[in-house]
């Protein structure tokens, strides 16, 4: 007999509140560094499987360390699939980002993946651990409640189609992606030229004109303050990996100079 309840999205029920979360970009496909960050701090944790070695056994598992702490673990996928959304989501992701979305109909398709028939194609399955092995009961009826679905916006085509995006029913989010973004425009690495910093600036403010939610990624502090000040509410501030490498450099170069 079922026994448990459908778990609360609390990052998905945070943005439509208006509330900052702050995040953290998971690329070391570890639950070990996962277990640990999801206690430092941060609302949201993003594990990456669209540009690491991470496939859905690693990420199960991270999903699973992630459960020890309180930030909340959003997966982005590594395209807008619908099998892939459909594994992930069974292994209890309730909140995805979608890459490299460029129209009202590919974003329509993003959320069309994470509905059950009617409203959308997500296959049917009772064991999964999104189901708690079938202990929620009516899972199928009322998961969609408590599904997050983030879209980002990466290239000159996205920003054509911007307002339309976000106008679309069930887009919880609309992310920018600074890299593939200025690399579309011509400025390949230069996430941090003024040029595109004000285009980045003025893509979350119409984000937030059309109603919807903005974030980005970005781990220099004056521009995530910037990037905030301009609406982003879900904002990734630092990268695990970054700041691992940076910290080993910095205390090796200390002690190589001595």
């Amino acid at each position: 007999m079922p026994t448990e309840t459908l778990p609360l999205n609390t990052f998905r029920r945070a943005l439509y509140a208006g509330q900052q979360q702050i995040g953290m970009w998971c690329a070391i496909p570890s639950p070990f560094t996962i277990e640990m960050l999801a206690g430092a701090g941060y609302d949201w944790l993003l594990v990456d499987t669209e540009h690491t070695p991470a496939d859905l056994p690693q990420i199960y598992a991270e999903l699973q360390a992630a459960a020890a702490g309180k930030a909340h673990p959003v997966v982005r996928v590594p395209w807008n699939d619908s099998v892939a959304i459909k594994r992930f989501l069974d292994a209890g992701a309730q909140s995805l980002l979608i890459p490299m979305v460029q129209t009202a109909e590919e974003a329509r398709q993003a959320v069309a993946a994470t509905r059950y028939p009617p409203h959308g194609i997500r296959g049917f399955a009772g064991g999964t651990r999104a189901t708690r092995f079938g202990r929620i009961a009516d899972y199928h009826q009322q998961a969609h409640e408590e599904i997050c679905v983030l879209v980002q916006i990466e290239t000159a085509a996205a920003l054509d189609e911007l307002e339309a995006i976000c106008a679309v029913e069930g887009i919880d989010g609309v992310f920018i992606g600074p890299g593939d973004l200025t690399a579309s425009l011509g400025h390949l690495g230069g996430q941090g030229e003024p040029e595109m910093v004000e285009l980045i600036e003025k893509t979350l403010r119409r984000i937030v004109a059309a109603g919807n939610r903005p974030g980005i990624l970005t781990p220099d502090p004056a521009l995530a303050r910037r990037y905030i000040a301009a609406g982003s509410l879900f904002t990734s501030v630092a990268i695990d990996f970054h700041l691992l490498t940076r910290s080993a450099e910095t205390l090796a170069a200390e002690f190589a100079a001595k």
